[in-house]
This record gives structure tokens, sequence and C-alpha cells, in this order.
């Protein structure tokens, strides 16, 4: 059966670009400690793309971090599930698959922000991805142990439902203002549908035990 160009698989090659990414986020730290002001043109904030048309920052705020502690828990995140979700997929698709996601989130989060008058929120990190990385790899290896805190056990499938009714449950009742839960929320929901649409894989028959299109 011939594929849809939605589906059409890249060429496999592993080449550790969650490295790279783990790299450009560093740089680009250390870009903003040193000059503050790039922080502001690089984060999303609505009022910014609206007025100014600075859509680049639908890409940009997912580089872009506001201490060392955000970019430390990202970074240790992208580094432990990046790894293997991307030696599962192949290193062209897992950029893709990271960017995308990534980007689809901030674009959400706008919408949601334009929406209900949020014109100045500032949206940086790159927590979106890293949660779609996370049911990635949730989605691959339902089974696998977690430790929380490096001695609680917990399933790689589990962790991402405990995950999203967190979020979920903080989203409405305000519960740890300043923390984009919603974004994290639409990275797991765009990482669903593109395991959906794209792998031809559902992330409720893999976390069920269920059988799934092997493809990758």
């Amino acid at each position: 059966m011939k594929q849809s160009i939605l589906q059409k698989p890249l060429t496999y090659s592993y080449f550790n670009v969650t490295f790279v990414l783990i790299g450009i986020n560093i740089l680009v730290y250390f870009f903003n400690m040193m000059i503050p002001d790039t922080r502001i043109y690089m984060a999303m904030i609505p009022v910014l793309v609206i007025r100014d048309h600075t859509y680049w920052q639908f890409l940009t705020y997912m580089f872009t971090h506001g201490s060392m502690t955000h970019i430390l828990f990202n970074m240790l995140g992208l580094f432990f599930f990046g790894a293997s979700v991307e030696r599962r997929m192949g290193s062209w698709e897992f950029l893709l698959f990271y960017l995308l996601t990534g980007v689809l989130a901030g674009i959400f989060s706008f919408i949601v922000y334009y929406f209900t008058g949020a014109y100045t929120v500032i949206l940086l990190g790159a927590s979106g991805a890293v949660y779609a990385v996370l049911l990635a790899y949730a989605s691959y290896y339902p089974d696998s142990r977690i430790f929380i805190f490096g001695l609680i056990p917990i399933k790689a499938s589990m962790m991402v439902l405990i995950y999203t009714a967190l979020a979920l449950f903080n989203q409405f009742t305000g519960s740890r203002g300043g923390v984009a839960h919603m974004t994290h929320l639409a990275g797991f929901g765009f990482a669903f549908l593109y395991f959906l649409i794209r792998l031809g894989i559902n992330p409720i028959d893999s976390f069920t035990g269920k059988k799934q299109n092997p493809w990758r």
C-alpha cells in the first residue's frame, strides 16, 4: 500500500541530534545572559507577535530559558528521554518531531493567550517539546521504569498519565503560577497526534499493551 506524504519515513540515520539541541539551548541561554534584551525578542510574547509580527518567536521561545534551574530540568529531561527516542526514530525524524511539536505547542499557547486577553504573557522554555519527547518515550517503551527522585520506580506510561493529570489540575486550579501547564499539555497532545497520524502508532494502544504498527 502506498504511503501518503504525511507518513513517508525519512531516511534513518543516527548522529546524536539530541546533544546538538542541548548544546544550542545552552549557547542561547548564555547569549541571553550576556545580552538580556535578546530574551524579549526570542521568548514568545503575544503582544509582540501581534504588533511587530515577530513570528520567529514560535520557534525561538523553545530555546530560551529564564533561569539556570529552568534550563537544567528541561535539558535533563531531553537528555534522559531524547537519546532513546532519537535512536528509535532516527535523528532526522526526531528533529522533525521535536521542532514541530514545540512550534505547534507555542502556536496553540498563543491562540489561547490571544482569546483570553493575556497579551503580555512571556512564554519561554523547551518544556512543550520535552513533554512531547516524554510521551514519545512512553509510547516506545511503556514498561520502562523511571525512578522519581532516584527512589520511586514508576512505568513510563504511568508517568505520562500522572503528568497529564497534574498539568490539568494545576491549569484549572491556578496552582503553580508562572508554569506553562497549557503548553505542557499541548506538547503531549501534538506528540499524540504525530504518532497517530505520521507514525501510525496509537500511544493508548502502546500503554495498554495492544499490538501497534511497527514501521519505526
